[in-house]
């Protein structure tokens, strides 16, 4: 269905199109290797069009955009205006677990996501491309889901939706098409990669100099919201930081550019020399401890959203123990028993 809604689109019309190889694509995702976290958008229309075999090429593209509780911007009105071809939307507000807070986007259950990968056509050996409409902002979120459950066939579409169309290549803005039912195995949660209130609380009583086994918690708010100089977005939050934290806005793992002839701006990540010099610039010493695998580390956000981000840079760097604070600031600070800091790390 992709190949068909590509061809049509005119895909080897696009002057601005530099198609990469078969025998690379091949090698990109041969089964010896892992799937990578990232795809450029010239790889994910390599791989759409390539003669690999029907059950490696297996693909669904997912629309994973999410807004600010405060922005006007509908993603799914979005959605529903243009798209990567054969693109269907994923709701990670919908595709979550209610919360004693009522805080929004948490992970689901094991049967919740295995239901919502059935809706959208998912087979466990799909190759599920998560993209968002800002380049990069909830789709390293939507991936961490999707590995988290063991859906390790996954990546992000690097600038997302806005570098597919400034790079030339088509957009689809007829009504989408809901996929065929297909059947998804339950799946085992890695809890692992999940930290609670509970478990940052009992980190936070130690300072990193005195435990090697405490980790590192980076904090991808700005660094005003962080120091508690800037409002909180939700009313009523008091800003300020989780003692023995760090501030890492997730804005300095990401690259901004601009599409060319316009105001339209979008994000990419940064080079892996560019991640390592961010993550030492913001935590120091610390850093090479965490590359190593010596400290583990955990990221938190706002909400769980853009901690994502940080979470996926970490990933790209080749760190291993990377954990995320799901309920992240808004669980942490809405409950009164909790330390905020507001002076420097």
């Amino acid at each position: 269905m992709l190949l068909a809604l590509l061809t049509r689109n005119g895909v080897n019309a696009g002057k601005r199109f530099t198609p990469i190889t078969s025998l690379t694509v091949k090698r990109a995702f041969s089964r010896s290797m892992s799937t990578p976290l990232l795809l450029s958008p010239s790889q994910l229309q390599e791989l759409l069009l390539s003669d690999l075999p029907t059950d490696t090429k297996q693909v669904s593209i997912l629309d994973s955009s999410w807004f600010m509780p405060n922005s006007p911007r509908k993603a799914n009105e979005e959605f529903q205006e243009k798209r990567v071809p054969g693109a269907q939307f994923l709701d990670l507000d919908e595709v979550s677990s209610p919360h004693e807070l009522g805080l929004k986007h948490m992970i689901p259950s094991e049967r919740h996501f295995a239901d919502a990968c059935e809706g959208f056509g998912i087979e466990p050996t799909s190759h599920v491309i998560l993209y968002d409409t800002h380049g990069v902002f909830s789709s390293p979120r939507a991936l961490f889901m999707f590995r988290a459950f063991g859906h390790e066939k996954s990546s992000v579409l690097d600038g997302g939706l806005p570098r597919w169309e400034a790079e030339g290549f088509p957009i689809e803005a007829k009504p989408p098409v809901r996929a065929s039912k297909s059947v998804y195995p339950t799946p085992v949660f890695d809890k692992g990669m999940i930290r609670s209130y509970d478990q940052m609380v009992s980190n936070s009583f130690t300072d990193l100099h005195s435990d090697s086994a405490v980790e590192l918690i980076v904090d991808a708010r700005s660094r005003g919201r962080f120091l508690g100089t800037e409002s909180e977005p939700r009313p009523g939050l008091s800003s300020g930081h989780i003692p023995y934290s760090f501030s890492l806005p997730f804005t300095a793992f990401l690259q901004t550019r601009t599409i060319p002839n316009s105001s339209v701006q979008y994000s990419t990540f940064l080079s892996l020399p560019e991640l390592r010099n961010a993550l030492v610039s913001h935590v120091g010493d610390h850093a090479e401890a965490v590359i190593q695998g010596k400290r583990p580390i955990t990221t938190t956000c706002g909400s769980g959203m853009t901690a994502g981000v940080l979470w996926l840079g970490l990933k790209l760097l080749g760190i291993q123990n990377v954990a995320l604070y799901d309920e992240s600031w808004t669980g942490y600070a809405s409950r009164a028993s909790s330390k905020i800091e507001k002076a420097e790390t």
